[in-house]
């Protein structure tokens, strides 16, 4: 296993050109590149940050996700189409860059009811995600769905029943919205199991609030073993907002502090 940066981690503090030349001064080795608007699902923007990035392996794109990944399911076919030509200039930033997933979100749950889930067509939904994995291999991308309590996988299950239509279909287990979404975090560990591709973390204070790795009490090395236990080899890459913690230099502290981890359970690259 390996650690590494989620860019978003440094939302509204650094641009990404700038937050990459960043990370690897911290000495961070992989990071997932969150694109945040249009202007950056550029080649030529993917360019720059390629430039950049300095010795950082690029694991991930992740972008705005409601600014077009909804239309992706459109049944209008002009707003499909247009939504399937940015998906496109995305992964052709993921090519550049050299990044193998795309993390996704999907369909936003804006209604309460559609969050339940009790009228999900999963043989519509499947169709949908076909074409989009089609569209990422055409890029050399794989598709990965991350669990997140108001979009498609915000419950355990709904992986399992797209797994099973989709088999090229991976996944994304984020900590924070297992924790939002109320349901334990090992149960969508299970059920995404080997088809698992990368992990999201962030830690949870005495109050209730998010921080750093290291900083909380969220159970890191029990967290590492089941990685362990479903034959995970993926990265761990921290996400956290922007107000969780203080210096930038406390990035570094938590990078450090799960590689530490890694080395003590033997499972450091």
């Amino acid at each position: 296993m390996k650690t590494g940066v989620s860019t978003a981690s440094l939302f509204l503090r650094k641009y990404n050109e700038e937050a990459l030349p960043l990370l690897d001064g911290f000495g961070v080795k992989n990071a997932e590149i969150f694109l945040t608007t249009y202007s950056e699902y550029d080649s030529d923007f993917a360019r720059l940050l390629a430039e950049r990035k300095g010795n950082i392996a690029v694991n991930s794109v992740h972008i705005l996700n409601t600014q077009f990944e909804p239309q992706l399911f459109n049944a209008h076919p002009r707003a499909k189409k247009d939504a399937f030509d940015w998906l496109d200039k995305v992964l052709q930033c993921a090519q550049i860059l050299g990044a193998p997933y795309y993390t996704f979100h999907g369909t936003a749950r804006v209604k309460r009811a559609s969050r339940l889930g009790d009228k999900d067509d999963f043989v519509k939904m499947a169709a949908g995600f076909r074409e989009i994995v089609s569209a990422c291999r055409s890029r050399g991308v794989s598709l990965c769905l991350e669990n997140v309590e108001w979009s498609t996988y915000n419950r355990v299950g709904v992986f399992g029943r797209l797994k099973k239509e989709v088999p090229a279909l991976k996944g994304v287990l984020d900590i924070k919205q297992a924790r939002i979404s109320e349901y334990p975090y090992e149960e969508y560990l299970k059920e995404m199991g080997e088809n698992l591709a990368y992990v999201h973390v962030s830690d949870i204070d005495e109050r209730g609030r998010m921080c750093l790795p290291g900083k909380g009490t969220f159970d890191f090395g029990t967290l590492i073993k089941r990685l362990g236990d479903v034959g995970f080899d993926g990265a761990i890459l921290i996400e956290a907002y922007t107000g969780d913690y203080g210096e930038e230099t406390e990035l570094k502290t938590a990078c450090d502090y799960l590689g530490e981890l890694l080395y003590k359970y033997g499972f450091a690259d």
